[in-house]
């Protein structure tokens, strides 16, 4: 995501002190605040939620000897088990839950439209290798046309007004709602959204497509500023169920991971909407 981002925004020669590549110089940035915000979040975490006394640290290490296979296989497969079954089925719902949004309800119309232009083009195109390419781009539309169908694609249009301020618009939105089962999909699921069949960070037409899109005011809707906005709510973001049913299991309540999920959704939104207004104000919004 952060390569793709930063091939969009950062694509010329622009140099920080006439040493260092502008996207180069954003991504250092951003592992940097990612380092910062941990530290900062558990100083804060420490003194307040988790406030209570020190405990130290005692560890009694026995001797050292080989160790047994069979008990170690054992144990193994104990702590594998466990995992799966606790936090697997979390992980397994929530990522059924998330492909059904962006998956239903199905359109009929969408279908009976793509495939009479699926047939029209079979029958028209006589060249296999324009045939297929021609195929592949209806594909990718028809893949476009039914996540805007889905609820995800409804509710991302319907959080629209909530991400404005932060330089998003509804596309931008039902890609980061993908990005809640692993923020790796938010890739593929910006390629559905533009009609790109088989869309990964390297791929030209995304990037092309993503330098292209507009407002409907017509403004580019990827600008610098923008896209340092997005990779901010990225950093910050809670955004991979692995992590939560880890919690879950670990903790054994629901409270943590919703407490985590919360305030770090919470922080992104509001580190997101300062970066992006105070740029607009500095005028950096171009």
């Amino acid at each position: 995501m952060f390569a793709l981002v930063t091939a969009v925004v950062f694509a010329g020669d622009a140099r920080v002190f006439g040493l260092f590549s502008a996207g180069a110089v954003v991504l250092f940035a951003m592992y940097a605040l990612s380092v910062s915000a941990t530290l900062g979040a558990a100083a804060v975490l420490r003194r307040t939620v988790l406030r209570g006394p020190r405990l130290p640290l005692v560890l009694e290490l026995p001797p050292y000897r080989m160790p047994v296979w069979r008990d170690t296989l054992l144990s193994t497969w104990r702590r594998v088990r466990k995992f799966l079954i606790d936090a697997g089925t979390i992980i397994l719902t929530m990522t059924i839950i998330l492909w059904a949004l962006l998956s239903y309800p199905r359109s009929a119309a969408i279908t009976e439209s793509y495939d009479g232009q699926r047939a029209a083009a079979a029958a028209s195109i006589t060249d296999s290798d324009a045939r297929a390419e021609e195929l592949a781009r209806l594909d990718g539309l028809e893949a476009g046309e039914r996540l805007r169908y889905s609820v995800a694609g409804r509710v991302g249009q319907l959080i629209e007004p909530a991400i404005e301020p932060l330089g998003y618009d509804w596309r931008i939105g039902v890609g980061i709602l993908g990005a809640f089962a692993a923020r790796e999909v938010f890739v593929s699921t910006l390629g559905i959204v533009f009609g790109i069949a088989e869309a990964d960070e390297e791929s030209p037409s995304l990037r092309a497509s993503l330098q292209n899109a507009t407002h409907p005011d017509g403004s580019p809707l990827m600008t610098p500023l923008a896209g340092v906005s997005l990779m901010v709510f990225f950093v910050l973001a809670c955004q991979c169920m692995s992590t939560i049913g880890v919690v879950r299991r670990e903790s054994g309540t629901w409270r943590w991971p919703i407490f985590m999920f919360a305030y770090m959704s919470v922080l992104a939104y509001v580190a997101s909407l300062v970066v992006y207004q105070a740029g607009l104000l500095l005028g950096w919004g171009v």
